[in-house]
Parts: structure tokens; sequence; C-alpha cells
């Protein structure tokens, strides 16, 4: 039987900026427009959460049962299935109920906002549960990234900044970009950590499609180019450049991933990438608010 920590801990914590900054992000292109709405946000915070939750349970679950997170094959934190913890009915249930939170809060959104929500509502949930779920998980096949960029990017700050504004901006578009490819840094320095686990498990992720040294340099591109994507809309938006404050800490995850860290030494650079994750959406929240 988990414990409540290791029920915690199984929500990937380190995972949750992808989930809170393209809120942040989206709620700061709306404030920009004067249209910046605290409820609204906070829903979208929650759906948003709620999602992110629901997928790491889901991932937890999908790969627990394959095999994938077997006891002493993984490089990284422990699994609430893989290492027997709990059981992998207890965890898919625990992903269901994520979603259905996700669904009933998405519902309101969609309520005040327009019913077309609840299809982009339910393209997410299917999104998540076959990352890693059933009979050929795009998870597998190296797609993380890609549907990262456009859930955890995309439709998380162009669809928050929709809800709070009512109708869609190129701003909305375009800050979604940067928010997009810090996800996908997330995901990288995640699948790089366990490239070599992940390779003989048939897990073909992108790191693994890449190889070390690649993925290395995707990484790189993936942490540091939203900072230039700042720096161009802040051509519009002069005040986006506070983003570059964190740029700072970009110098930790960057010596880690060159100097060539690998395994259980990237836990640690997986944090420091949310971090930077989490101070960029805030600095570039403040900026894109500010018009």
């Amino acid at each position: 039987m988990a414990s409540a920590r290791e029920w915690v801990a199984g929500t990937r914590p380190r995972t949750l900026p992808a989930a809170v900054v393209p809120v942040l992000i989206g709620s700061g292109v709306a404030a920009g427009y004067g249209a910046f709405s605290w409820w609204r946000a906070l829903l979208a915070l929650l759906v948003s959460l709620a999602l992110q939750v629901g997928v790491n349970y889901a991932n937890d679950y999908s790969d627990g049962v394959r095999g994938t997170d077997a006891a002493g094959r993984r490089a990284g934190p422990m699994r609430l299935v893989g290492s027997g913890a709990a059981s992998p009915r207890s965890v898919k249930y625990a992903a269901f109920l994520c979603f259905f939170v996700a669904c009933c809060l998405g519902l309101v959104l969609a309520a005040v906002t327009s019913w077309w929500i609840v299809a982009g509502g339910a393209l997410c949930v299917l999104a998540a549960w076959f990352y890693t779920g059933g009979s050929r998980p795009y998870g597998y096949r190296g797609l993380g990234e890609v549907s990262v960029f456009v859930f955890f990017g995309i439709a998380a700050v162009a669809g928050t900044a929709l809800v709070e504004m009512q109708r869609l901006s190129w701003l909305g578009l375009a800050a979604s970009v940067p928010a997009g490819l810090l996800s996908c840094a997330l995901l990288m320095v995640n699948n790089l950590r366990d490239i070599n686990s992940d390779a003989t498990s048939g897990k073909q992720t992108l790191a693994v499609r890449l190889g070390d040294a690649r993925a290395r340099v995707a990484y790189l591109l993936f942490l540091l180019a939203p900072f230039l994507f700042a720096a161009l809309i802040a051509v519009y938006r002069p005040f986006a450049l506070l983003a570059l404050l964190a740029l700072p800490l970009a110098r930790g995850p960057v010596r880690s991933v060159r100097g060539g860290t690998s395994g259980p030494g990237l836990i640690a650079t997986l944090g420091q990438t949310g971090r930077l994750q989490l101070a960029f959406g805030v600095a570039f929240t403040v900026g894109l608010a500010i018009h």
C-alpha cells in the first residue's frame, strides 16, 4: 500500500512547472490586453495541473505494466507500479480521477467561453492517455516532444488567453512557442536520464532515436531558444525582455548536460530545468502584462 508521500512523489513534482507556466503566460497575454480574469485563470490552472498529474499517473501505470519501469532498470526516481508500491489498478484509477476533474472544470470554462473547448479538452485527455497507453503509444515512437509542444505550449497558452479574452490573439500564439520549448526541454532531460533503460526496454523516445550526443544538443536548443523568442516578441511587447532575468538559471543545467552528466545525476538537472522554466514563466508573464 503506497504511502501519501509516495503518491505525491508519483505526481512527479519536478514536471509540474510544465502545467503552471503556460497558464501564467496565457494570463500575462490577457492582462496585456486588459482582459485578465483571475477566476478563469484559476480554473485554467487547475485544469492544466489535473491533466499533468493525470498523464504522470497514466505513464506510471502504462510503463509499469509493460515492465519499462521495473525496479532496478530505471535511473530515475521510484515509480508506483514499477516498484510495487501501488497496484496498477489503483494508479490507473488515480489517472482517471485526475482526467475527470480536468473535464469537469473544463466544462465550466466551456460554458462561459465556447463549447468547442470541449473538443479540445477531449483531445488533451486522449493525448495524455495514449502517450504511453494503448497498443501503440506514441511516446514510444519519439513523438513525446511534439505532443508536449502542442498541448503544454500552443493549446495551454493560447487556450488560457482565449478563455480570458474571449478571442484568439497573435500574441497568445507567439508566446506559446517559448512555453512549449521549455516543456520539451523538461521532457528531453527526463528521457536523456533514462536513455539506456528506455533503449533496452524498446521505448524509442526522441532521446533514444537521436542518441546521447544529439539529444544533449536538442536539450540545449529547447532550453535556450525561448530566450531568443522572448527577445523577438519584445519588438511588440518591450517588457517581454524581463524573461532574460531567468537566463542565469540556465548555467547549471547547461553545464551539467554539456559536461556529460548521465543517469541519476540528471535528476538534479531536471529540477534545475523546472526552476528555470518557472522563473522564465513568471518574468515573461509580467513582461507581457505590461503594455
